[in-house]
């Protein structure tokens, strides 16, 4: 497989305690005005995918005080040209937080599965109506 020019991770946040998600509201860009996940490319100075999304963490939700409990991979999408490569991952946290928004939201919210708000970003819905992603969230809301 030909290497991706842009990589980028996101990750979905995932309470134990109440089995919601959290999703943020977009407001930069093309996809402003659009609830999405923490995510973004991966710069030249993270080591990894997941330095990536750690770093992404920290800009976007600040640094967590509640400290993820497992980390499982969700999603691996990779557009037809091989150009570009999107890692999803579902991160479990003991309770929901407040997250402390940067300039790239406006707003967030925790979301039971399928009581998503809209409207969603393009990829995320595509996702979330994907049926292999489907029955991994519910896999995943049935076994914690």
């Amino acid at each position: 497989m030909e290497t991706s020019s842009i990589i980028c991770s996101g990750g979905l946040f995932l309470s134990k305690e109440t089995k919601r998600f959290l999703l943020l509201l977009r407001n930069q860009g093309k996809t402003a005005g659009t609830w999405s996940i923490v995510g973004g490319k991966k710069e030249p100075s993270d080591y990894t995918i997941f330095d990536g999304l750690k770093r992404e963490i920290d800009e976007e939700i600040g640094k967590l005080s509640i400290p993820v409990i497992k980390t499982v991979p969700l999603e691996l999408f990779v557009s037809h040209d091989q150009q570009f490569q999107y890692n999803t991952y579902i991160l479990i946290v003991e309770k929901e937080f407040i997250p402390e928004l940067n300039h790239e939201h406006s707003g967030y919210a925790w979301c039971n599965f399928d009581c998503w708000p809209r409207p969603l970003h393009q990829g995320l819905k595509n996702s979330f109506n994907n049926k292999i992603i489907r029955a991994k969230l519910e896999i995943m809301l049935e076994l914690i």
